[in-house]
């Protein structure tokens, strides 16, 4: 894509979708912003939090990174760890009850983590680094998986239960395990699948990831 077609963007951008949302957005300003959910969720192109939700300005506190990790609380606070921040603002100045980490098909990042040789020879240091927060789901699948299961199943399950993961990372920090204990804060573990555009949800009860739609008819 060329910078040219990105201000062709901002130009129908202004036309179109500004002049729809026009008073929400002076809204925003005025009011600030007061999202009820931050959601955490991968930098891939593909997956697009707004779109796939069908939610407006202001409706998602949005956090992104590779594989949309969430890496384990730290005392010190000295890690650099952006989704730390976000977590910490998104709770504590915006007052959002929901946290949503969201994975999906044909990650990359969860391809990496079987890759991790061939990373360090593409001179991909900081990203091999980075999927060392996703190295224990792989470490789960590996014990769990069955012999004769296909590589694609191994993809789609460490995607999975590489969420899961990251919900366990999230209730590491204090502040965050107190306020889902006393019911002020909900965590949910979500899967797109970009061939179909539906959303699995985990399932606590059932441990599985489930059909959101399907589930709630």
């Amino acid at each position: 894509m060329s910078i040219k077609k990105l201000v062709e963007g901002n130009k129908h951008f202004l036309e179109d979708k500004f002049k729809k949302y026009e008073h929400r957005y002076i809204d925003l300003v005025e009011n600030g912003q007061h999202p009820k959910a931050l959601f955490i969720g991968c930098s891939d192109s593909r997956v697009v939090p707004n779109l796939i939700t069908d939610t407006k300005p202001g409706d998602l506190f949005v956090a992104r990174n590779i594989g949309n990790i969430v890496p384990p609380y730290k005392e010190d606070g000295t890690s650099g760890n952006s989704i730390a921040a976000a977590v910490e603002y998104a709770v504590f100045i915006l007052g959002v009850s929901e946290i949503i980490v969201c994975g999906h098909s044909h990650c990359g990042a969860i391809a990496g983590l079987y890759q991790t040789e061939k990373l360090e020879t593409q001179g991909l240091h900081h990203v091999k680094n980075w999927l060392k927060h996703g190295q224990e789901a792989k470490n789960y699948v590996e014990a769990h998986i069955g012999a004769n299961e296909t590589e694609q199943n191994k993809l789609i399950m460490t995607e999975k239960i590489s969420v899961i993961f990251q919900l366990k990372n999230l209730l590491t920090y204090p502040t965050i395990r107190e306020k889902v204990e006393e019911g002020s804060l909900n965590l949910r573990g979500w899967y797109y699948i970009m061939e179909s555009g539906e959303i699995e949800y985990y399932n606590e009860e059932k441990k599985e990831f489930v059909k959101m739609i399907k589930d709630q008819e």
